[in-house]
């Protein structure tokens, strides 16, 4: 791999295999150039100096926030990334305890850092890591910043690398080692409602599913007077043998322990904390299209913000209804939450969501964070005074129901370029026995029917894969457009 690129949430490979010491090497000090020669978002660049003049930050060096997940390999690392930016004189503020990536761009607002390096692949399997470059703007870096790293990425063969990690201590005097944990943890208590939090005697599941949520969930739970049921939160860098996501599967041991314990609530998020997963007080995994509604109700109706909500274009349209009952403006964006956090940045968007877990709130980070979403829904549930199955009967009262269904098929590359070639040259005018009303290309292809169902197709922007989603007011009817989806797809 002399060639390094960057992936929609940053650069990952396998452990030992794509994702060495050399190439962590080689990364960090193509991020080190990127720090010190680029025109906006290096340090001495426009968009950096006026961020700071507007915040009151000044730094004489640049200041970079260095963290990790619980992935294996991920706190050495750290530790040679660390020895490349100090050798190339920046500060750095190296996390102590393994850092969540949304606590690492938080603490990149907070302290004027000109970015942050996180060493974790996510939610990917336990063979796989990987390194995200955060931004002073406190989001994942956009294309034209992982461009511009990959430009910098020196060779193998660069004399840059000559120095082994271990020729120099990293424990110097431009680093610095920080318990991020206990300020993030107040700024928590300030934005949250802890008064009625530790009025509602809630009784909560938590499930970092061995990830960094461990100690920011419980610690802030059980000072607010919740009553916490903790599963997986020791490290285990081979994540109990599951794949690490938020989803229904890999929360099923949450789920029983919910309903065993009769807890109000289970919250979870992936291992380093940028994706939620909520599970109601009868076991039931809610959707993130579900939760996204939601919190949008709930920022609006009981803590009274407002602003422009954004999604991607396979979001669910339930985010829309609420948007329009509140008369918020709604705008679509491609798929990658890289897409949101540029609008969220605007500081005009109260919410930003994705349909597979990503949600970022408005006076917040702009980027996703699963933390702060599983905090709020508990806030929520305080606010409330109902079990989560109540609110959600009540929030159906005043809104229509959506079902979704999202399908993989894998093809190869010149088949997916096929596919998509001739969907843009002689799109389906009808599907499912009903007439295409509008087709949006924003990311793909999303046919949208006269009855207000809609099924995209789109390729997967990480896998060789088509990907199928539908919605429709109908139950029945998310089935019945992807089968079609899939018709249209082997006859083309």
């Amino acid at each position: 791999m002399n060639q390094l690129k960057f992936s929609t949430s940053g650069f990952r490979a396998i452990t030992a295999e794509g994702l060495t010491a050399v190439n962590v090497q080689r990364l960090a000090y193509g991020i080190c150039g990127h720090i010190f020669e680029h025109p906006y978002y290096g340090f001495e660049g426009d968009g950096y100096q006026r961020h700071c003049k507007e915040k009151g930050f000044k730094h004489k060096k640049p200041l970079v926030i260095v963290g990790h997940d619980t992935r294996f390999l991920s706190a050495q690392f750290t530790k040679i990334i660390t020895n490349a930016l100090s050798a190339s004189g920046i500060t750095v503020r190296m996390a102590q305890f393994p850092l969540p990536t949304p606590v690492a761009e938080w603490a990149v607002l907070n302290t004027g850092a000109v970015g942050a390096i996180v060493v974790t692949a996510s939610e990917a399997e336990y063979y796989v890591n990987g390194i995200k470059w955060v931004s002073f703007y406190g989001g994942i870096a956009n294309n034209e910043i992982t461009e511009d790293i990959e430009k910098r990425i020196p060779a193998m063969s660069s004399n840059m690398l000559k120095m082994s990690s271990t020729e120099y201590d990293y424990m110097n005097s431009a680093v610095n080692i920080y318990n991020f944990k206990e300020d993030f943890l107040a700024y928590l208590n300030e934005t949250l409602d802890t008064k009625a939090i530790k009025k509602a005697k809630l009784k909560v599941g938590i499930d970092p599913l061995f990830g960094t949520a461990s100690n920011y969930f419980r610690d802030f739970l059980e000072n607010n007077g919740v009553e916490v049921h903790g599963l997986h939160e020791q490290e285990d860098p081979l994540f109990g043998g599951k794949t690490p996501n938020a989803g229904p599967v890999s929360l099923a041991d949450l789920s029983k322990l919910v309903v065993s314990k009769k807890l109000h609530i289970g919250i979870a998020c992936n291992p380093d904390c940028d994706k939620y997963g909520i599970i109601d007080n009868e076991g039931n995994w809610v959707s993130p299209n579900e939760i996204s509604a939601l919190v949008l109700e709930h920022l609006v109706k009981n803590k009274k913000m407002t602003g422009r909500v954004c999604r991607s274009v396979i979001t669910s349209h339930l985010l829309d209804q609420v948007a329009k009952a509140h008369n918020l403006v709604v705008r679509e964006t491609p798929v990658g939450f890289k897409y949101i956090t540029e609008l969220m940045i605007s500081g005009q968007y109260l919410l930003g969501a994705e349909e597979s877990g990503g949600l970022a709130v408005g006076g917040n980070i702009p980027d996703k964070d699963g933390l702060f979403t599983c905090l709020l829904m508990v806030e929520l549930l305080a606010v409330e005074g109902k079990s989560l199955k109540q609110v959600f009967k009540e929030f159906y009262k005043k809104y229509t129901p959506f079902y979704d269904k999202k399908v993989s098929i894998s093809k190869n590359e010149l088949e997916i370029k096929n596919i998509l070639e001739k969907l843009d040259i002689n799109p389906p005018l009808s599907i499912n026995k009903t007439s295409v009303w509008r087709i949006d290309q924003t990311d793909g292809f999303k046919f949208i029917l006269r009855d207000g169902s809609w099924v995209a197709i789109r390729a997967s922007s990480t896998e060789r894969i088509i990907r199928l989603y539908a919605e429709s007011r109908n139950e029945a009817v998310p089935n019945q457009l992807t089968n079609e989806a899939k018709k249209i797809i082997e006859n083309l």
